[in-house]
């Protein structure tokens, strides 16, 4: 090996070792900035609070925090019965051609849209148009437009990643093409469209814009009614909902309350907790799923 093949591979260790550093240090700063900006948020909303802010009356954010939960639920119902079934779609059924490239565009462009305009179309759409007011189901719905792209290209990259033989193998044996997807390819996608559940999760737990067009920013619920149909009733899709999001916008910008400060301390303490709580469960769900499916689960 002559003196030049030595330094070339002196000189590209050097780089390989200077570009290792520096990405470390890039990603160790933002994970020091987001977990910094996290313990404050937490910390200093946990110190603001007062007897009564975890209460289900109009003083405290019980309700919002239940409305979060439950808009949360349904969005994610609609949003996965929808975006689950496209992501197959354009996995395993769409010809490769023109008219699937601008599909898969436009299902991509339709996460970059801003929420006031999906705000407004839900308005349009799901409370003029049936000459409602606004309602949870109007907002769940408004919320899953900005999901179900997630969720369907989640989908999709997931089913595209595996390596053909799944299928193959599968319909080799005698299986039809739906069995094979049902039973092999969802299964071992779980992880990665599971990753897509959690990314949309996020995206409608911190939703506040769309929602003031669609949900409301208001909310009555009386825990004693157990009437479906009943506006007062907490499981009526039809009620409004004021979410923790819209909530903290509002005790930041239109409240009168002496306590508006703390309690929007507050709900954004408890938000975080709730998302962090939220994203660590469904991982564990999924990564216990995916054990069991692979056979790596612990006897």
């Amino acid at each position: 090996m002559d003196e030049r093949m030595r330094k070339r591979i002196a000189q590209a260790k050097n780089v390989d070792r200077f570009m290792t550093i520096l990405f470390s240090a890039i990603g160790g700063f933002f994970l020091i900035f987001i977990l910094l900006l996290a313990g404050y948020i937490i910390v200093n909303g946990l110190m603001s609070y007062f007897p009564g802010v975890l209460s289900f009356t109009s003083k405290g954010i019980g309700n919002q925090l239940f409305n979060t939960i439950y808009l949360l639920f349904l969005s994610l119902l609609f949003s996965c019965l929808v975006g689950i079934p496209a992501g197959i779609y354009m996995a395993e059924y769409a010809k490769q051609g023109k008219v699937t490239e601008f599909l898969r565009m436009s299902i991509e462009s339709l996460s970059s849209l801003p929420s006031i305009v999906i705000g407004l179309f839900g308005y349009l759409a799901f409370v003029l148009t049936f000459g409602a007011t606004w309602n949870l189901l109007a907002g769940s719905l408004t919320v899953s437009i900005l999901s179900i792209p997630l969720i369907t290209t989640s989908t999709e990259d997931a089913i595209r990643a595996l390596p053909r033989n799944f299928v193959e193998g599968s319909m080799a044996l005698g299986s039809t093409h739906w069995y094979a997807i049902v039973h092999t390819l969802l299964p071992a996608a779980l992880p990665r469209i599971g990753s897509g559940i959690i990314l949309a999760a996020g995206r409608v737990f911190g939703e506040a814009t769309a929602l003031m067009y669609t949900s409301g920013m208001s909310t009555r619920i009386d825990w004693a009614n157990w009437d479906l149909t009943s506006p007062l009733n907490a499981l009526n899709p039809l009620r409004t909902g004021e979410t923790l999001a819209l909530h903290i916008w509002v005790m930041r910008s239109e409240a009168v309350d002496p306590n508006s400060a703390k309690i929007a301390n507050f709900s954004a303490a408890i938000l975080v907790i709730v998302v962090l709580l939220f994203s660590v469960i469904a991982r564990r769900i999924v990564s216990n799923i995916n054990k069991k499916q692979t056979g790596s689960a612990k006897k």
